[in-house]
């Protein structure tokens, strides 16, 4: 129970002032249970108040394990760098809030505690099955448990509600005085609702308009390349040669997998229960449930799992079935006739078996020992492995067959990495790599002769666009004489199309989203034609033949919900502008680069591993 409650902590923060103080837990860096770790010193200060190296320590680690929870590929050396920072940011912010509470004089009264520990339960304990009767969360069992709760327990939620509970009266303060009048509900819910049905041409510029019809000069041209001198900006980049170690299963290790679901298939034939395997065996989703996937409609599993389900006799274990997830052993307990099943099954997926994953890291080593004395093509050569050569962009770091190599890129755009010199063998998701340096290529800016072709196609866009507004003013003019919409496209071999009815935030084919196109239809009136339209690299002329009002008595009867989140949204947008102000008005040392020396980086990584 007492884990449970430490897993809860972040939650118990949430709910005992507002629901906008959550920003405070991930974002003001109030980890209640990060704050034990073991360095000491001073490594800043914020208005004069000490930064302890113990605490930003402390909050670096709780954001590594965090991001590195999140993402299959070990972290690099860039991430790190900005799980520093976000560490360090963190720690500023709490000092910063800390000292507003001084200032303000906001505290936690013994009442306060009283109450949020009997009334704010955190969400995992409104899930334990010991606080609920009838499948319902019992406040009245989860009280009683407080009241017998041991010292240790009841210490532990004194010091999480004593901190969080003046961070909620500060967020309700920062927040007040925010009020949103039923007239600007009103007209959100609107925006959001009305519909609108329009009759549209689109001219169709990049088309219509041909090359004869425009003209660039050169002078244009270098105007252009001035005035967007840093959209021709050319990252650095390298050359280099490549080695790497796949961590997909070898064919052997597949034929190892099918094996091994063979020797599971004979031993449930042989009487082993199938669901008891499939808790023990199985890596599917339903190996908790002893691989009771439930009832399956036809077509729905993939074809060859469909074609075993409705196949195989009730009560029969099928021969492995190989897919893309790995391999499966039906089971069908049900079946009824071809429409749909109940399946259950076990999967196992394909993988590495022990020793051909000491294969591989032994191969590795031998790449990245073979690397210091050799050349790397020679060293794949010794080893019997491929080597390309092959050019990395430093903003985007790839290597075919080994996917993302942003560590070795970080190797390779290093300015003391030397030419000629073998990468130690670095690790991703996908596989072991190693990189030999063999040319470089700085960064810089194309040169007006070498963007002249893409400014060319840049300004002969406008130009078309431009070229088809034009027709479109007489397009528009022609209708506004009397004649429709409709007979003055025939006379301009153009199609009128009908869209609608939409709102503003959809997608309208032919139209687009969120654009000049759709935000002009709402702006007339039925039967009123628009001006010269541009969106999307096209021209329109919009009339708008219909309107579908939003529904008022639909509006009234949310309208309490819709308040409450449009406030949350503006007291969250205050709070974040005030964060921001408190921040910029504040005197902060950073003393990280002259206090936390290589030494210490390396005992905290020990720490992590």
């Amino acid at each position: 129970m007492m884990q449970q409650l430490r897993n809860s902590t972040k939650w118990i923060m949430i709910l005992v002032a507002f629901a906008f103080v959550g920003l405070m837990v991930f974002e003001w860096g109030m980890d209640i249970s990060g704050r034990s770790a073991g360095f000491g010193g001073e490594i800043g200060r914020v208005n004069g108040t000490p930064v302890l190296n113990e605490e930003y320590q402390a909050t670096y680690r709780n954001l590594y394990e965090q991001t590195a929870a999140f993402q299959e590929d070990p972290i690099t050396n860039a991430q790190n760098d900005q799980i520093e920072d976000d560490a360090w940011e963190q720690v500023v912010q709490s000092i910063l809030i800390g000292q507003e509470l001084e200032r303000r004089g906001i505290v936690v009264t013994d009442e306060e505690l009283r109450n949020a520990a009997l009334f704010s339960p955190p969400p995992d304990l409104m899930q334990n099955a010991a606080f609920q009767t009838d499948g319902q969360f019992d406040l009245g069992r989860y009280q009683d448990w407080v009241a017998g709760a041991d010292r240790g327990t009841l210490l532990q939620l004194e010091s999480i509600y004593r901190e969080m509970i003046p961070r909620g009266k500060l967020a309700r303060q920062v927040g007040s005085g925010i009020h949103m009048s039923d007239n600007e509900l009103w007209d959100l819910y609107r925006q959001e609702h009305e519909r609108a049905s329009v009759s549209y041409v689109s001219f169709e510029p990049l088309t219509r308009v041909a090359d004869d019809q425009i003209e660039i000069t050169p002078r244009e041209i270098s105007d252009y390349y001035r005035e967007n001198r840093e959209s021709f900006f050319i990252p650095a980049s390298a050359g280099v040669v490549s080695v790497y170690l796949t961590k997909a299963p070898t064919p052997a290790d597949t034929a190892a997998v099918l094996a091994r679901a063979g020797e599971l298939r004979q031993s449930i034939l042989d009487g082993e229960d199938f669901s008891e395997v499939a808790m023990r065996e199985s890596t599917g989703p339903a190996a908790a449930e002893g691989g009771e996937v439930g009832v399956v409609a036809r077509g729905a599993m993939v074809s060859v799992l469909n074609s075993v389900a409705f196949s195989i006799r009730p009560n029969r274990v099928s021969e492995p079935v190989a897919t893309s997830f790995g391999v499966h052993l039906l089971e069908v307990t049900e079946r009824w006739g071809q429409d749909s099943a109940q399946v259950r099954q076990i999967v196992l997926d394909f993988e590495r078996t022990d020793d051909s994953e000491f294969e591989l890291f032994e191969m590795a080593d031998s790449l990245e020992v073979l690397g210091e004395s050799m050349a790397l093509a020679e060293a794949a050569m010794v080893l019997g492995l491929d080597a390309d050569t092959v050019d990395i962009i430093e903003t985007r770091p790839f290597v075919a067959g080994a996917g993302d190599v942003a560590e070795g890129g970080e190797w390779i755009f290093d300015p003391e990495t030397p030419l000629g010199e073998v990468s130690p063998v670095f690790e991703n998701r996908l596989a072991f790599y190693a990189l030999e340096l063999v040319s470089t290529d700085p960064a810089r800016y194309q040169s007006e002769t070498e963007a002249a072709t893409a400014i060319r196609g840049s300004i002969g866009v406008d130009k078309r666009i431009e070229a088809a507004a034009e027709e479109a003013r007489e397009f528009v003019a022609e209708v506004r004489a009397g004649r429709s919409l409709l007979e003055v496209s025939r006379e301009f071999a153009l199609e009128a199309r009908d869209a609608g009815p939409f709102t503003r935030n959809e997608f309208v084919f032919g139209l687009g989203r969120l654009n000049a196109a759709v935000g002009a239809a709402f702006g007339l009136e039925v039967g009123e034609v628009s001006d010269v339209v541009v969106a999307n690299q096209n021209v329109f002329v919009i009339e708008r033949t219909a309107s579908q009002p939003a529904d008022s008595l639909a509006w009234v009867e949310q309208i309490d919900v819709q308040r409450q989140q449009q406030l949350f949204i503006a007291r969250q947008t205050r709070l974040n502008l005030w964060i921001e102000a408190l921040r910029e008005a504040a005197d902060i040392v950073d003393r990280r680069d002259e206090v936390l020396s290589p030494a210490d980086d390396q005992e905290l990584a020990g720490l992590l591993r």
